[in-house]
């Protein structure tokens, strides 16, 4: 398609991914017109609903879309569902290519006995309710618990750990739903357990984070001195000098493992090199069976946990399941359920192994959950290149109802109440002058009834 037609587009989520690559798109073809879509009618996807409350400053990054948004080639439709307000089929008569970004909403199973007791639950779950979405925000959680495990060594479980740890005056400063810090200020949870399978130069923590955890004013931070030992694979990993995460991770368990209990009202504990076996209770989770790992190498030259034979009986009356999101896609469009991907060449959706003309992907729906927000940019920089180039060789969808207002008009014919950007800011403002008056940043509108209603949106 030469550059100087008109280039219309559509983009499926609205999260760090999304505007990443609108951003992209609208700085290298001065013809694009770039329409947003999202299921909810806020836009920012994890940037709103799944940033720890805590985490204010990586929030801010929302200034750098409301710059993308102010665009006057760039168009939002929130609370528009992709595969049932919008088919595929309608995106094809619309677009001359589209691009899901639609991230990762489910999350993996650890596929043990007991996973699904009560008081088990998937910790995308947690992370949606305390910061208000609309999703999770009816979820219940038996925070009278007094021991809880956390499965998991990546961010969102340091997340998890940090927010339970966290006293209730520190989180009254934050934009944590209302809700949720009114069933925090009565929590019981003393001890708090993160778990992982493998060693302490594999935990997929970022340095920051973790250092985090040993200056929590509520909780002190025990780490066993046995756990730290490492293995001859895991040393051999450290002396590459590849890993300068791994190294400052390492350094600062170390310290952690020197530490005495100060005597705060409760304690986070790292546990490496264990794996859950089962989950045990009459009536909902007790406890945990941990099986002790080995690291041994794998066929592919990485280190794998291998069970040692010993176990551990852990109390736990409440268990967070933390190990990987997990994409579910869009109805009618290709998905690798193994991988919770949409497959992709370089972001070109693939069907059947064959690549899908004008179809795109970006974000954990392309490459997996994984990277911090950063990490999603030259990720979107490749996939919308791989939509320039289509372009300028004609490989695009023909599309064939372009007209600025023929999404709009089909929207409303379908009944579907859609918040535009102007609409979205009224809410915006909304939140941010009743946590003004709170000392807070914002407070949170978590119903999706009561998000159209003060978005003016009929």
């Amino acid at each position: 398609m030469p550059s100087s037609l008109p280039l219309r587009i559509a983009i499926v989520g609205t999260g760090p991914s999304g505007f990443y690559a609108a951003e992209h798109l609208l700085k290298q073809a001065p013809n694009a017109t770039v329409d947003l879509f999202d299921r909810l009618p806020t836009p920012y996807g994890l940037v709103r609903g799944g940033v720890a409350p805590d985490h204010q400053k990586i929030k801010s990054v929302t200034r750098v879309f409301e710059r993308i948004a102010a665009d006057p080639r760039v168009r939002f439709f929130g609370n528009v569902l992709i595969g049932q307000d919008l088919t595929r089929s309608d995106l094809r008569r619309h677009y001359h290519a589209f691009i899901y970004a639609c991230g990762a909403q489910s999350d993996r199973s650890l596929g043990i006995p007991g996973e699904d007791l009560p008081g088990s639950h998937a910790a995308t779950d947690f992370v949606g309710w305390y910061n208000g979405h609309p999703d999770y925000r009816d979820c219940r959680f038996d925070l009278g618990a007094t021991s809880v495990a956390v499965i998991g060594m990546g961010n969102v479980a340091v997340d998890v750990v940090r927010i339970l740890a966290r006293t209730t005056e520190e989180l009254a400063k934050t934009d944590i739903a209302d809700y949720a810090l009114d069933a925090l200020r009565a929590s019981a949870v003393r001890d708090i357990y993160m778990i992982g399978r493998r060693g302490p130069v594999q935990g997929a923590f970022t340095h920051p984070e973790l250092r985090e955890l040993g200056e929590l004013v509520g909780a002190d931070i025990h780490v066993r001195a046995e756990d730290l030992e490492l293995d001859a694979g895991s040393a051999a990993q450290l002396a590459l000098g590849e890993d300068k995460t791994a190294e400052k991770n390492l350094a600062t368990l170390r310290e952690f493992a020197t530490r005495t209990p100060s005597g705060k009202p409760r304690t986070v504990h790292l546990r490496f090199l264990e794996s859950p076996l089962r989950l045990d209770g009459a009536a909902r989770v007790e406890q945990i069976s941990l099986g002790r790992n080995r690291l041994v190498a794998g066929g592919n030259g990485d280190l794998r946990a291998e069970s040692t034979g010993a176990t551990e009986l852990l109390p736990a009356d409440l268990v967070f399941r933390s190990v990987g999101y997990l994409g579910t896609g869009i109805p009618g469009v290709p998905l690798d359920p193994k991988r919770g991907i949409i497959p992709n060449d370089e972001g070109r959706v693939l069907e059947s192994g064959a690549v899908v003309p004008g179809e795109y992907a970006v974000g954990w729906i392309k490459r997996g959950p994984s990277g911090v927000i950063g990490t999603n940019k030259p990720d979107a920089v490749e996939t919308a290149d791989r939509l320039l180039e289509d372009a300028e060789a004609g490989r695009l969808n023909p599309a064939d109802a372009l007209a600025l207002d023929a999404v709009d008009q089909l929207l409303r014919a379908r009944g579907v109440r859609a918040v535009r950007w102007a609409d979205w800011q009224r809410l915006d403002q909304l939140e941010q002058a009743r946590g003004r008056a709170a000392g807070r940043p914002r407070i949170k509108v978590t119903e999706i009834d009561e998000m159209l209603q003060l978005s003016g949106v009929s």
